[in-house]
């Protein structure tokens, strides 16, 4: 079914139905997508929502996660992802895009756009990928003047409140900012660059009842963990924000070099998705069959394996 298709969409907005998946027992696997495609194989794996990393956004626009990508550029990707996949999509706002206005209208915009969910972060701008050094941080009052900002403006959006604060002022000054952001309308709480499952367990445990993301990005401070040791330590959500980018990008990075070197693309056909695995999956039939006047470009029987 394809999102040309009024049947297509939820009758439910996308911030209850991410909601609803919250109050599901277990936790909620939130896999990055950084495109459209990569968001259709995500639903067709079995995942019940996806991720928008600010991270793989600004580097598939060739560019570093400073803060440079605007409130339009990530709606375009919202826009994207959501048609592709009709997933509840959890959106990285990094810092709102400036103060209580930019804020409010940040999130009116991702509402519009299709997102289910969005995680709002206390640094300052320039911001840093979280798992950087050196990040400067707002005032705990100021990032809370941003959640309420959030809060007042949003319909349905899911408002999930980042704090960097582990780095420079332990898990004290943390949970103390987590603490105000909820008071100030958040829903949930995600700690960033936590670097041992005792930060994992004791925030978790300081913040009893307060649903709690975890970030299990590669190349950063936290080691490798599971769902489901994120699920015991008390954990509500994880997400791997930048994987799929990263995977994708290594994979063009070697198609390049081979036809480089080898002149042609021969060597790489057996790490290429056939044509017919990748018109399943973006629905080409689903397509054309909304169209009596579009005549039949493919015949499966015909498609090379």
């Amino acid at each position: 079914m394809t999102y040309l298709s009024a049947s297509f969409y939820a009758k439910t907005p996308a911030g209850d139905r991410f909601r609803a998946l919250l109050e599901k027992p277990g936790i909620l696997p939130i896999p990055g997508a950084h495109n459209g495609l990569a968001a259709q194989q995500a639903a067709k794996a079995g995942f019940s929502a996806c991720y928008l990393s600010g991270g793989a956004m600004s580097a598939s626009m060739g560019l570093p996660d400073l803060g440079i990508i605007t409130v339009d550029d990530v709606a375009w990707f919202i826009r994207q992802v959501t048609r592709a996949s009709g997933l509840p999509v959890l959106v990285d706002g990094d810092t709102g895009y400036g103060e209580a206005l930019n804020v409010m209208h940040m999130v009116r915009t991702f509402e519009d756009s299709g997102a289910a969910a969005l995680h709002l972060e206390d640094q300052i701008l320039p911001k840093k990928c979280g798992h950087l050094n050196d990040k400067k941080l707002a005032s705990p009052q100021d990032m809370a003047a941003k959640v309420a900002a959030a809060a007042h403006a949003r319909r349905h959006i899911y408002i999930i409140a980042r704090t960097d604060a582990a780095a420079s002022e332990g898990i004290e000054g943390a949970v103390a900012r987590a603490k105000l952001y909820m008071e100030a309308g958040a829903d949930a709480i995600f700690p960033e660059a936590l670097i041992t499952e005792g930060m994992f367990r004791e925030f978790a445990r300081r913040m009893p009842g307060v649903p709690l993301l975890a970030n299990m990005t590669e190349f950063g401070k936290t080691p490798f963990y599971t769902q489901e040791q994120f699920q015991e330590w008390g954990y509500k959500m994880v997400i791997w924000p930048v994987t799929s980018l990263r995977v994708a990008a290594l994979a063009q990075e070697k198609l390049y070099t081979a036809i480089k070197k080898d002149g042609g693309t021969h060597n790489c056909v057996d790490q290429m998705l056939t044509r017919k695995d990748l018109y399943a999956t973006i629905d080409y039939d689903g397509f054309e069959a909304l169209d009596s006047t579009i005549v039949k470009t493919i015949v499966p029987e015909a498609i090379p394996q």
